[in-house]
């Protein structure tokens, strides 16, 4: 384990009735703007809720932040704030309009062209609004990290930042705001909170022995209780188990110190951009066939993860991580997600298009050794097909 400073500034509020905890987290005379998406907070009472909590303070509302949310877009909210003079951003959704929150407060008294925030991974930013969330869709981890991820489909971008002012103030996580979602959107939540833990845990082992036991107790609560959720959406338990675990499992902790692989989401926001697959649809595609291009080199860890996530004992080595990887696809698809191109009606020839892509932009060694050039990323999609 190497050194390291974990940094997570983000108070949380978890549980029934925690949405009221807003008024004490921003001061009275605050003038906010309120980012949300399509509007289903109006129908659920979450809406109401926040607007009851935010009391007299002035309300600025924009809606409309896409899932997969556009630079474009959230453009207009900037627009909105400065125009305003706002200063709080409140993101009320899932982790698009968290991602997006972050971008608008990024933006705001950004001096430049905002699209460089993007194109720099955030390295120029010096200041940004103060942000607070209310998570409605478990999954990205979005509600106590600082990275977010941007589309601009106008050019078929998808890119990310990441900077301690986008760490958001306070989450309120109250798990029954997430009863009405769409089976689809739960599903894919799960799936991408399962996607981080991996991207932070099969990699090489760095002697981190706390890191990997919580991993693996993460990965656990998934496997155990997300299908469960899936089916059972007002399991008040079930479903606040499912919104921890997702918290957890990109807030920093279970990677401090450890060699980390995020070249699945790379990949994935190319087959986004292209093709616009659900993000965490993109993640099953890639991952069981990533795990097996590159089991050469994460191999003593495939090995520990069937032996301590799925139970896989006997046997050689090799056919022990055959069958986790192997559960690992069955895992992704017990969720509704299914994990070939073929399933998307995308073919082998996208491979040397997201290739070319990494290459334009001067991704050529992704993956914690620095070993996944444009050439495997071809390979692990014709595999994916």
């Amino acid at each position: 384990m190497e050194n390291f400073t974990y940094f997570n500034p983000t108070r949380i509020h978890f549980g029934r009735g925690q949405i009221a905890a807003i008024d004490g987290e921003l001061p009275p005379r605050s003038r906010v703007l309120l980012l949300a998406g399509g509007g289903s907070i109006r129908a659920n009472g979450v809406h109401a809720q926040v607007l009851k909590a935010l009391g007299g303070r002035t309300v600025f509302e924009f809606f409309g932040v896409e899932a997969n949310p556009d630079f474009d877009t959230l453009m207009k909210a900037v627009v909105l704030a400065r125009a305003e003079k706002v200063d709080w951003i409140l993101a009320v959704g899932g982790g698009s309009v968290l991602d997006g929150a972050k971008f608008v407060a990024a933006a705001v008294p950004y001096a430049g062209d905002p699209w460089e925030i993007l194109q720099t991974r955030g390295s120029k930013l010096q200041s940004a609004l103060p942000i607070g969330t209310v998570l409605t869709l478990p999954g990205t981890g979005s509600e106590a990290n600082g990275a977010a991820v941007i589309s601009r489909r106008s050019i078929r971008q998808k890119l990310a930042f990441i900077h301690p002012l986008a760490f958001p103030r306070f989450s309120v996580l109250d798990p029954e705001t997430t009863f009405t979602l769409p089976e689809r959107q739960i599903s894919n939540g799960i799936a991408d909170a399962f996607t981080h833990v991996i991207e932070q845990y099969l990699t090489y082992p760095a002697h981190a022995a706390v890191q990997d036991r919580f991993a693996e107790s993460v990965m656990h609560v998934l496997i155990d209780e997300g299908p469960g959720s899936v089916k059972s959406p007002t399991d008040y338990d079930a479903r606040a188990n499912v919104v921890w675990a997702a918290t957890w499992a990109l807030n920093g902790a279970i990677g401090a110190g450890v060699p980390q692989d995020w070249a699945s989401h790379t990949i994935g926001h190319e087959l986004t951009a292209l093709h616009g697959i659900d993000h965490a649809r993109t993640l099953a595609v890639v991952i069981p066939s990533l795990l097996d291009v590159q089991r050469p080199g994460k191999g003593a860890k495939l090995a520990q993860y069937a032996e301590r996530v799925w139970g896989v004992s006997g046997g050689s080595e090799a056919s022990r991580i055959d069958a986790a990887i192997e559960r690992t696809r069955a895992f992704y698809e017990s969720l509704g997600l299914r994990t070939r191109l073929r399933d998307y009606s995308v073919d082998a020839a996208t491979a040397s298009e997201v290739a070319g892509r990494l290459r334009a932009r001067g991704l050529l060694k992704i993956g914690e050794r620095g070993d996944i050039t444009p050439e495997v990323v071809e390979r692990i999609l014709r595999q994916a097909a």
